[in-house]
C-alpha cells in the first residue's frame, strides 16, 4: 500500500514536468550569485573582479569547467536587491550541483596558478578582501529553455 501511495505522489509531481516538455526543450543552467556593494565601494569591487574573478573565470572556461560567465549590473529599487550579479553557465544541473573530483582538481590548479600559492588558506585570505566591498545576498539557478514552434 505504501508503494502504491508513493507511486501516486511521484506521478502527480512528474506529470506537469512531462506535459511541459511538449512546449520546450531543456538547455543549459545558470548559477547566479547576487551581491550588494557597500556604499562607496562599487569601483573597488569592479577592480577586484577584473583582477581576481576574470582571469580564473577565463581559465575555467578554457579547462571546460564552465560554458560561460557573465557579470550583470542591476539598478536596485530597495536595499535588499543586488547591484551586481555574477552568473556561471553550466551544461546541466548535474554539472552545476554535483561534486566531481576531476573538476575540483582542475579548479584548485587554476586557483593555485592565479593566487601563486598551493596553500588554500592563503588563497582564502587573499580573496577575503572582497568582503570589504560587498555583501552576499544569495544564489539562484535558472534553466534555459528553447521554446518549440507551434504546429
Amino acid at each position: 500500500m505504501k508503494r502504491l501511495c508513493l507511486a501516486a505522489v511521484v506521478s502527480c509531481f512528474a506529470a506537469p514536468a512531462a506535459l511541459a516538455q511538449e512546449h520546450f526543450t531543456e538547455g543549459s543552467v545558470w548559477e547566479c550569485n547576487s551581491y550588494r556593494t557597500k556604499q562607496g565601494h562599487f569601483d573597488d569591487y569592479m577592480k577586484y573582479l577584473r583582477q581576481n574573478f576574470l582571469p580564473p573565470s577565463q581559465e575555467a572556461k578554457k579547462a571546460g569547467l564552465v560554458q560561460d560567465q557573465k557579470v550583470y549590473l542591476h539598478v536596485p529599487t530597495n536595499p535588499t536587491e543586488p547591484d551586481v550579479v555574477l552568473c556561471t553557465l553550466y551544461t546541466s544541473f548535474a554539472k552545476a550541483l554535483d561534486y566531481d573530483a576531476g573538476d575540483e582538481a582542475k579548479a584548485k590548479d587554476i586557483a593555485a596558478k592565479h593566487w601563486k600559492t598551493l596553500d588554500e588558506q592563503k588563497q582564502r585570505d587573499m580573496a577575503a578582501k572582497r568582503f570589504e566591498f560587498r555583501d552576499f545576498l544569495g544564489t539562484a539557478f535558472y534553466r534555459e529553455v528553447n521554446l518549440k514552434p507551434m504546429p
